[in-house]
């Protein structure tokens, strides 16, 4: 009962995560959304002057962004890039707020989001383990020895003959009467 019951939260626990911190973004948009003017306070001038775009218009963009990559990382589409660009953003909004209570709070929101990156697709995604073909091609020369190394042992172990099998040799099979089978 309790194996099992571990066994589902194992399963479960990367899916709860991604959903969870795909709703806290989405929240976070929406509210960038319905409440742009509390929002444009976060905008640091530097990057007011730099874009030439006002801060009501940045607050508006990164609404859009949060939307965007929040939903294709609640349906589980293209997981790890979302996840890592959802990651990147709040590591970003971390630096720019500082240390205090939103900043550590931000940090944990990033490293969560990492975590769903670092993970990739699961169960509950609806597109699952296709975005991370790419990333597991890169595993696929370790994964191929531990296969081989797992079927040679499996081969080895069943090659020994026993007693009460007969030989090659002794077989009346293709080989006895001289024939090669193809």
């Amino acid at each position: 009962m309790i194996k099992t019951t571990t066994n589902y939260l194992e399963l479960w626990a990367p899916g709860v995560l991604r959903i969870g911190m795909a709703v806290v973004i989405l929240w976070f948009s929406l509210q960038q959304f319905l409440h742009n003017s509390v929002w444009v306070a976060y905008i640091p001038d530097s990057v007011v002057a730099i874009s030439h775009l006002s801060a009501s218009n940045l607050v508006f963009l990164n609404a859009v962004f949060e939307l965007v990559f929040g939903l294709a990382l609640m349906f589980g589409f293209f997981t790890r890039f979302s996840a890592l660009l959802l990651s990147l953003h709040l590591f970003d909004i971390m630096w720019v707020v500082g240390y205090g209570e939103i900043g550590v709070r931000d940090l944990g929101l990033a490293i969560g989001t990492f975590v769903v990156f670092m993970n990739g697709s699961d169960v509950f995604c609806l597109r699952q383990r296709e975005d991370d073909t790419q990333t597991n091609a890169s595993f696929a020369p370790i994964q191929q020895n531990i296969q081989t190394s797992t079927y040679t042992q499996s081969i080895t172990s069943s090659s020994i003959p026993s007693q009460n099998q007969p030989t090659p040799s002794q077989s009346s099979g293709y080989a006895s009467q001289g024939i090669r089978k193809v």
